[in-house]
């Protein structure tokens, strides 16, 4: 049975998120973030009052994220952004008074898939490149978000924190990416086993393994190379090296 992306089965869920951006004054920012959305498979963008859009400096940085710039919708304020949704979360660097308790994005991320997974718009907000939101928009939102940086030096940029935070929520709606794992052609149990009686005897042949006193050798390499779980492809290759160490004379003359 083919198994289903994740990424697609959760794409639904995804549409219910929007990411907010307010008053941002460098569209390559929009760009970046456009950029950092498509990847997480978010594509709802509102922009409230940009300086500068659109723009070729945010298209180009954007990295074919063109289809989240076109369908961008700019509005003129929060609560235009806001409508329609049921949790919103505005992300903040700061302690402010008078708000709700900060919560980290992967603390926040199970109520955001709860949320989502219920039909419900939720909107992702974030504030200018130089002071973030203000108050009376960190006001509008029921949330509040900062995410953990070095307390030395917490520089994030607008598209990183909208990385961070889709990752997070990305991450707990799909955390299963077995679908990205190379399929494996392992080689079959008679295949090894022919593969360890020509080892045995290619080791016999230039002296490393002693017939009259083998030990415990074949035991151990037979445990390593089982451990290695090797594929069809990989057998035939030890195969063909084992063949070239009896019949290339080079590997018979002992090192100078």
């Amino acid at each position: 049975m083919t198994q289903q992306n994740p990424a697609n089965t959760s794409a639904e869920c995804l549409s219910r998120i929007r990411v907010v951006l307010s008053h941002t004054s460098h569209p390559g920012n929009i760009g970046s973030t456009a950029r950092a959305m498509k990847t997480m498979g978010i594509n709802k963008l509102y922009l409230i009052n940009p300086k500068e859009f659109p723009s070729e400096t945010a298209t180009a940085l954007a990295s074919n994220a063109d289809d989240v710039l076109n369908t961008a919708i700019v509005v003129g304020s929060m609560e235009e952004a806001l409508a329609g949704t049921t949790l919103q979360i505005a992300l903040t660097a700061r302690r402010r008074e008078l708000a709700h308790p900060l919560q980290t994005p992967r603390q926040l991320a199970p109520e955001i898939i709860e949320t989502i997974q219920a039909g419900q718009d939720i909107a992702l907000v974030f504030g200018t490149e130089m002071s973030g939101l203000t108050i009376d928009e960190v006001l509008l939102c029921n949330r509040m978000a900062t995410i953990p940086t070095n307390p030395d030096y917490s520089s994030l940029n607008l598209a990183q924190a909208v990385q961070v935070f889709a990752y997070e929520i990305f991450a707990t709606l799909a955390d299963d990416v077995s679908y990205l794992a190379e399929s494996r052609d392992n080689a079959t149990h008679d295949a090894l086993e022919h593969f360890f009686t020509h080892l045995e005897a290619t080791l016999s042949t230039i002296g490393f393994l002693k017939p009259d006193a083998p030990k415990r050798l074949m035991p151990r390499m037979r445990r390593m190379f089982t451990r290695a779980n090797l594929e069809r492809e990989e057998v035939d290759i030890l195969r063909g090296w084992l063949r070239a160490t009896t019949t290339t004379e080079r590997w018979l003359k002992p090192p100078k």
